[in-house]
């Protein structure tokens, strides 16, 4: 009976419907189950189709951390939205509360409540029956269910996103029934706030279980889940037109909250130690994508940049929807120690070039990554990104000392063959040409060298091509302009300015 109960919920909670359920229920007129049931057009259909999740705040999978120029593009793009955008996300909650305003201009919600202020009064047998009802509706039946620990931690984590989605729906129609189209309306606010506190209770044991569940692949459902906590937490406000007794039942339910959405960000700091360490568990796979990825961005830091722009987008929304709070400062920090272990970890990593080229190059890219997608989310985490260099285009100054030692130990060793203009003598022009043999045959050398490395970015890509340009072909200029004789054997020849630079605007295509 237990395995044949347990098999069952297992599939419901991995998203089987729960049409038909309503039918199983008893029409106990002498609890008001009879009265309490919703019309026809569900309300819980209507509740389904409501979106709570912005369509870019996925995180790829660990062995999908592909590094090709569409992925890099791709994942450009998807975080494109900056933190105002972020913050004006509605995620849902406007759809919902008129679904909640429904549900009480309709008298369903009020005879959900005389239903459960019935059995509780009678202390008979059905109080939880009344919730269910209810929960039905709200389409998270399932939170009820004594399994449900278990299951969270069996469950993929597509069905623990599908769960979370559920719940966020279901939690936030609860919070806008306490609003006046509940308390203010209902002749008896004290039922209707133990009838939502029962609610909210019920629902909140979800939290409990799903920081139990192991994986750090629930971190998007656990900053979903905070992100409505503070939410719900921010909108049971203060009501001076009911009663103290309810206002104290309220204030206990924001107390609540406010001790849930202190365990998520407990638990999202304690998954980000545990990512962490997986990351230095990975450390002889990681070595070898690393010399074999030829400076590019690594797939370990495309995840720690999910992650990071998660944990932003999250903070946007809570600082601009539930105000600044102990909570928010948290993940605010998280973020910022996050950010610099990742910088702090790709510097150890890159000593694992012996190329002091390649490894200022991989330093750049990620770097570069890094910084620019989260200051795509979270502007106020690094104000230093953007400004006016190359059409708009600035980098931050860890990666102009990156690029800076870049050019330094590749084409800076290049140019000290061009020697100072300052021979004389009868060797000068025998000193000349040597030297500029020497140039030619190390300038093919890092050529050919750094003709395949990848710089994915395209932005980053013209700036380090042109910056080389620059400093390679002005020096090759100037010295030939002061020494015509030479100007004239390389003039057309494959040595010539204008085919170097042609040259050097080729690399970094991987």
């Amino acid at each position: 009976m237990a395995g044949h109960e347990y098999t069952s919920l297992k599939a419901l909670l991995q998203g089987s419907s729960t049409e038909g359920q309503l039918a199983s229920v008893p029409e106990e007129s002498t609890t008001g189950f009879t009265d309490a049931l919703p019309p026809p057009d569900s309300y819980r259909k209507s509740i389904r189709r409501v979106s709570v999740v912005c369509s870019d705040w996925r995180i790829r999978s660990r062995q999908s951390g592909s590094t090709d120029s569409a992925a890099s593009r791709s994942t450009n793009s998807s975080y494109s939205s900056n933190s105002e955008s972020v913050g004006a996300a509605d995620l849902g909650t406007s759809e919902l509360r008129k679904i909640a305003q429904r549900m009480a201009s309709d008298g369903y919600t009020q005879r959900m409540v005389q239903a459960f202020h019935t059995v509780s009064l009678t202390h008979t047998f059905g109080q939880d029956r009344a919730l269910r009802n209810w929960f039905i509706e709200l389409d998270v039946d399932w939170v009820l269910n004594v399994w449900l620990k278990l299951l969270l931690q069996e469950a993929s984590a597509y069905s623990l996103n599908e769960l979370v989605e559920r719940w966020i729906r279901a939690l936030t129609v609860i919070v806008a029934s306490v609003d006046k189209e509940l308390v203010t309306t209902i002749s008896d606010a004290p039922a209707a706030a133990r009838f939502v506190t029962a609610s909210v209770s019920a629902m909140l044991v979800f939290v409990d279980a799903m920081v139990q569940v192991n994986g750090e692949e629930k971190l998007q459902a656990m900053l979903q889940m905070y992100i409505c906590v503070c939410s719900a937490s921010y909108g049971i406000l203060p009501m001076h037109t009911v009663s103290s007794g309810a206002q104290s039942i309220l204030n206990d339910i924001n107390s609540s909250m406010d001790r849930e959405g202190n365990k998520l960000i407990e638990s999202i700091c304690d998954m980000m130690v545990q990512v962490r360490r997986t990351l230095m568990k990975d450390d002889n796979l990681c070595a070898t994508e690393i010399l074999e990825g030829g400076g590019e961005v690594h797939k370990n830091t495309r995840l720690m940049v999910d992650y990071i722009v998660l944990m932003s987008k999250a903070h946007a929304w809570t600082l601009k929807n539930s105000g600044q709070s102990h909570n928010t400062g948290k993940l605010e920090d998280l973020i910022h120690y996050t950010i610099d272990y990742l910088n702090n970890l790709l510097v150890r990593k890159s000593e694992l070039y012996s190329d002091p080229s390649l490894r200022y190059l991989f330093l750049l890219n990620n770097s570069y990554f890094i910084a620019q997608t989260v200051s795509k989310t979270s502007v106020s985490l690094n104000p230093e990104l953007w400004g006016g260099h190359q059409r708009g285009f600035k980098l931050n100054p860890e990666c102009e000392t990156y690029l800076h030692s870049y050019l330094d130990v590749s084409w800076g060793n290049v140019l000290s063959f061009i020697p100072k203009s300052n021979s004389h003598g009868p060797l000068r022009r025998w000193i000349h040409t040597t030297s500029l043999a020497k140039f030619q045959s190390a300038f093919d050398n890092t050529y050919q060298a750094q003709k395949f490395w990848k710089v994915p970015e395209p932005r980053l890509r013209s700036l380090l091509r042109e910056t080389i340009i620059k400093r390679v072909t002005s020096a090759y200029n100037d010295y030939l302009k002061e020494h015509p004789e030479l100007q004239k054997h390389v003039s057309g020849g494959s040595s010539s300015p204008k085919v170097l630079e042609e040259m050097l605007g080729e690399l970094f295509e991987g």
